[in-house]
Parts: C-alpha cells; structure tokens; sequence
C-alpha cells in the first residue's frame, strides 16, 4: 500500500480548473471531428474519481491500478471507488466496499452508491468482453437507499469539485 494524502495541501481550485479544462477540449474536439467521441475515460477519469472519494471519505489509495480495490478506509476495508459522467460503471471483480461517484457536466459530484459490494455485483449485467459488468447508475441509487447506515463509510468532506 502506498499512503496518498488526498486531505492536505491540495488545491481543489485548481484541480477544478485543470478539469474544466479537459472537459472543454474534449467539446472542442468533437466540434472540430462531427461524429467522432473523444471520451474522458480509463486512468485519468478513474484517478480523479480516487482522490475526490479519498478527500470525501478520509480513505487512504492503494497504488494505482491495485487488484480489487483503489483505496483503504480508515478501519483498514478495502474500497473500490468508480466515478463517471455517464449513466453507469463497470466492476471487474466483486468489492468488499463500492463508492461510486457521479459527476454531470456541469454539475457537482454525488454519491450515488456507498456500501457492501455484495449487492451490486449480484446485481450487475453479464461479463463483457472487457471482463467487466455494467450496472447503472439508477440501479445502484436503488440498492444505496436499501444500505444501513452501519455499513456505509462516513463522509468527512464534502465533495471538492
């Protein structure tokens, strides 16, 4: 494991700003290319995803690209953390802990899932050729109301972006 801190000295300000500034390049590119989709997505999408749950829940990152999990909490769980712009995520093996993230455009990131990750791998779609299995957002907003209290990890922070 290797301790990332996601609470000090950051400048969520700026980490605002570089987003927005990715975001825009990719509206700009798909103006510039019609029908063609620059989509944010893999590492960097799943990164900023990590360090804003990190910032949120007091988590501590595992090393990047970790087998089953992105992220620790502070009772030692692991987590695993997704975070998208769309209308679902994918989940390779089942974790022991979810937090899924939802940022619209434009709008401020949510929880949308906080609990066992039991309920939403029984839940997901089929393997896909990737390995991965979808489920979406309003599925997962379901099983979250259906979450004790008890079992979710705390939010510390609100998020910072």
């Amino acid at each position: 494991m290797i301790a990332v801190d996601t609470t000090d000295g950051v400048d969520w300000q700026e980490m605002t700003r570089l987003r927005e500034t990715l975001y825009a390049s990719v509206t700009r590119l798909e103006c510039l290319f019609p029908g063609r989709k620059f989509t944010l997505d893999g590492h960097l999408v799943g990164s900023l995803g990590e360090v804003v749950a990190g910032y949120m829940f007091g988590l501590t990152l595992a090393r990047g690209s970790s087998h089953g999990h992105d992220a620790y909490a502070p009772d030692g769980s692991a987590v695993e953390i997704k975070f998208t712009q769309g209308k679902s995520v994918a989940i390779r093996h089942e974790p022991g802990h979810l937090i899924v993230l939802h940022h619209p455009p434009g709008g401020p990131v949510r929880v949308v899932y906080n609990g066992p990750g039991e309920p939403p791998w029984a839940a997901a779609g089929s393997v896909q050729t990737n390995g991965q299995r979808p489920i979406g957002l309003t599925r997962l907003a379901a099983l979250d109301r259906a979450v004790d209290a008890n079992r979710r990890l705390r939010a510390l922070r609100p998020p910072p972006i």
